[in-house]
């Protein structure tokens, strides 16, 4: 297909150009209700927050100019279908999962999935059989799931409708996706990928195989992150035949809005062309860019970039080196302080950081300039500092068994104990804590006695913990009444 295209984008400066007077939603009536915002980003931008209509094609059942940008889409990723997503990667994880899955039965998850993840299962009323993905100890993260796990868990759920995969996680590994999407497919389970942080991985052969190269069934991209379109907007892609298209746009409908941003459809429409002429041109000069930060800040005592050396470790087939994790371990900084230093001194703001790194993300968007500011910011934080005493490490408890699943315990009745007494109890959230980015415990699973010591302890050391009702977690919810 000529990639030079773009079908929905040219339809919309149609529209501007024609200078259609508008009696449609919304409101703000190509910003004339929105001068506020119109001084400051520009009356064009406004010009293009149109809404469906026969020129300009319909999000939510595709015929024309959004369809043609669609089947662009799916042609430079490698993918059947594309389909548009205004509600970022969380909305495309959701439909995959509901894809597959039916109430009741199996699907099987690496335990450090996303979140989304979660309001997937919740939706669907599936049964998560969660794999342990390996965890690097020195570094003080997860890594992938290993294709042996994996092999393990379908032999143990010979029945499960689907197998999830991350490629490749927040810090840049990649499982031996190949290997697991062969084991599954022997066995007629499709896989389901979340790739939220891979949506550049298709355009250049430095990367690790994307899950549509590798035979995967959907997956989940976000190409905002990582690929140059406006925040929120991915794309679902699908391939195969395990999955029925008529249940992905089910599935799809169930979530999608009617009122889909046509400037985040846009900005898709066009960051595709320039990914797929100039991909490989531009993430040339962000791998660069991300190297020599990487043989830099190696240089600098205390600090460890660690990157494609990883790669043939457990849970590291392979490595993204746009994803540049920084261990400052050594330093006796924790990470949450080296990201409020970067900002507070130097004006830098990291993607985000745990107890021992923080992660940037190098981008077609970077300029050397700012790659080497961030080289001398750490340079300038080293002195005085290494040699102090690193952050402990900690031990995972086992996970907790899973008493109802997490659907049952998100619809069931909730009270708030203590969390020091909240020992038999089954839980009704989720905590999940940084490092290493695991659930200590999911909705519906038994509180033990060491999950409770082991998040005392997280707590004591001042990590950061996710997804509890009470945001100092000294509560949780779990199910019952309230007596109170």
């Amino acid at each position: 297909m000529n990639q030079n295209r773009t079908p929905l984008f040219d339809a919309v400066r149609k529209y501007i150009d024609d200078d259609v007077i508008p009696f449609h939603v919304p409101g703000h009536k190509q910003g004339r209700g929105l001068q506020e915002l119109v001084g400051y980003i520009g009356e064009k931008a406004l010009r293009m927050d149109v809404n469906g209509m026969e020129d300009l094609d319909f999000a939510n059942n595709p015929a024309g100019v959004i369809l043609e940008a669609q089947k662009l889409m799916a042609d430079a990723y490698g993918a059947e279908d594309a389909y548009f997503l205004v509600n970022g990667t969380t909305s495309g994880v959701q439909t995959m999962i509901l894809s597959a899955c039916d109430p009741g039965s199996r699907i099987i998850i690496p335990r450090n999935a996303h979140r989304s993840t979660v309001g997937g299962i919740i939706l669907s009323g599936a049964m998560p059989v969660y794999v342990t993905p390996e965890i690097n100890r020195d570094l003080g993260i997860t890594m992938g799931i290993s294709a042996e796990k994996v092999r393990e868990a379908i032999r143990k759920n010979p029945h499960a409708r689907a197998v999830f995969i991350i490629n490749p996680t927040y810090y840049g590994m990649a499982s031996d996706i190949k290997s697991i999407i062969r084991t599954a497919h022997m066995h007629d389970i499709p896989v389901i990928a979340d790739e939220a942080h891979g949506a550049h991985m298709m355009f250049r052969d430095d990367f690790p195989l994307t899950a549509m190269e590798a035979g995967a069934d959907m997956s989940a991209v976000s190409v905002h992150k990582t690929a140059g379109s406006l925040t929120q907007s991915s794309v679902l892609l699908s391939g195969g035949a395990l999955i029925p298209k008529e249940r992905i746009r089910q599935s799809l409908s169930l979530t999608f809005t009617s009122s889909a941003s046509y400037l985040l459809m846009c900005s898709l429409d066009i960051a595709r062309k320039q990914l797929a002429t100039k991909g490989a041109e531009l993430l040339g000069k962000a791998l660069g860019l991300a190297r020599w930060a990487r043989d830099e800040i190696n240089r600098i005592p205390g600090f460890y970039a660690f990157g494609r050396e990883l790669a043939g470790q457990d849970g590291c087939f392979d490595f993204d080196e746009t994803k540049l994790g920084i261990n400052v371990k050594q330093t006796g900084y924790t990470g949450y302080q080296v990201e409020a230093l970067l900002r507070d001194r130097f004006n830098i703001q990291v993607e985000m950081s745990d107890l021992y790194n923080i992660l940037a993300i190098v981008s077609i968007g970077d300029r050397e300039e700012d790659v080497t500011a961030l080289v001398n910011a750490l340079r300038q934080l080293s002195p005085g500092r290494t040699g102090s005493k690193a952050p402990k490490d900690f031990e995972i408890p086992e996970s907790p068994e899973m008493i109802v699943t997490p659907r049952d315990a998100f619809y069931n009745s909730k009270k708030t104990v203590r969390l020091e007494e909240s020992a038999g109890e089954i839980a009704g959230e989720m905590v999940m804590a940084y490092p290493p980015g695991i659930p200590v415990i999911c909705l519906g699973e038994r509180i033990t006695r060491d999950v409770i010591d082991y998040i005392m302890l997280l707590k004591q050391e001042k990590c950061a913990l996710q997804g509890t009702y009470d945001p100092a977690a000294d509560y949780i919810r779990v199910l019952g009444s309230s007596t109170a």
